[in-house]
């Protein structure tokens, strides 16, 4: 499945994995969110409920993964690698960024819209 994330005018690409996680955050979109900073190798934003925690959990992560986060409910999207482990319960993965994932490397918050690309 494929979205679109857009930060200001810049459009990325993306690919959700295959997961009953991946397909219930696609049900959600779109999605405008405010994307907060953390350690300054992420942003993450809240979603409107929680989705499913089926998929591939994680305790690392990749730089352009998209995740869910499920004590937040939160998306979250990995710019940055720090080497730090994420802490239980861990991240379900839900998909990558094809590539330009450097646009989320900027201070503080921002705003990003998600949608399904058809």
């Amino acid at each position: 499945m494929k979205i679109r994330l857009k930060i200001g005018a810049t459009p990325l690409n993306a690919t959700l994995l295959e997961s009953k996680a991946s397909r219930d955050f696609a049900s959600l979109l779109p999605l405008t969110l405010t994307m907060n900073d953390l350690f300054r190798r992420e942003k993450y934003g809240h979603l409107p409920r929680p989705i499913s925690e089926e998929g591939r959990r994680a305790h690392t992560y990749e730089v352009g993964q998209i995740a869910y986060w499920a004590p937040g409910p939160d998306v979250a999207i990995y710019y940055r690698q720090d080497g730090q482990p994420i802490l239980d319960p861990g991240i379900v993965v839900l998909g990558t960024i094809n590539r330009g994932v450097e646009a989320f490397d900027v201070p503080g918050a921002t705003r990003v819209t998600i949608e399904l690309v058809k």
